[in-house]
């Protein structure tokens, strides 16, 4: 079952994009919470950021610049969630978001901010599932509310904690992918993955969950 995020059309990035790629585990359990922090989330995206056709995305490896610290590990402690971090693009073959095969590891999407950043939306995507592995990194990412810590490990050893402020619910058609995928705005840390119901027909989960969280300043 494979989870996908759609684009709005042809443009920067020409196809569809699956943030996570999910195998088909009956279901999330229980129904889908509400959204919370919606209007936190939008102010940290800069309101003059340009609506783009889909993800921005740019061809090549790793951004080329020095100072580019690669988010290594997860840590949620409300989730007990400890989970490797891979840098990820995008599957020339497919058009999807190259989320790690092992349920256990999660992405961050490597053509955005690193965790160095000063701005724009650093993302990280994993899966919620799989019927061969049983649940992923964030199955129950649906779990956090505003206020919630993690803390993300760079290459270089340091760290960086992240508060949540919102978690959203959107229909996979439905995201608005020039505000997570952003790289103007405030820093903040972005995390995917799929929820709500399970299509058995299609093999997909309906919609994306995603949390937003903002830099603790030290």
């Amino acid at each position: 079952m494979t989870g996908t995020l759609r684009g709005h059309g042809s443009g920067a990035f020409p196809v569809p994009v699956a943030v996570v790629l999910l195998f088909a585990l009956a279901a999330c359990s229980g129904d889908p919470p509400p959204s919370v922090g919606g209007a936190a989330a939008s102010a940290l995206a800069s309101p003059s950021a340009p609506v783009t056709s889909g993800v921005p995305v740019q061809a090549g490896a790793l951004p080329a610049a020095a100072a580019t610290i690669t988010p290594t590990r997860l840590q949620v402690g409300r989730l007990r969630l400890t989970a490797r971090v891979d840098p990820v693009g995008i599957d020339a073959a497919t058009g999807d978001f190259a989320v790690p095969p092992s349920i256990d590891e999660v992405g961050w999407y490597r053509f955005g901010p690193g965790l160095e950043a000063t701005a724009g939306s650093i993302v990280i995507a994993g899966h919620v599932d799989s019927a061969e592995q049983g649940k992923g990194a964030f199955f129950r990412l649906r779990e956090l509310t505003p206020g919630d810590a993690m803390t993300v490990t760079g290459s270089d050893g340091s760290s960086r904690v992240f508060t949540v402020v919102a978690r959203e619910i959107f229909a996979k058609t439905a995201v608005p992918l020039e505000r997570y995928f952003a790289r103007d705005g405030a820093v903040r840390l972005t995390l995917i993955t799929c929820g709500g119901p399970f299509d058995a027909r299609t093999r997909h989960y309906r919609d994306n969950v995603v949390i937003t969280a903002q830099p603790v300043e030290r």
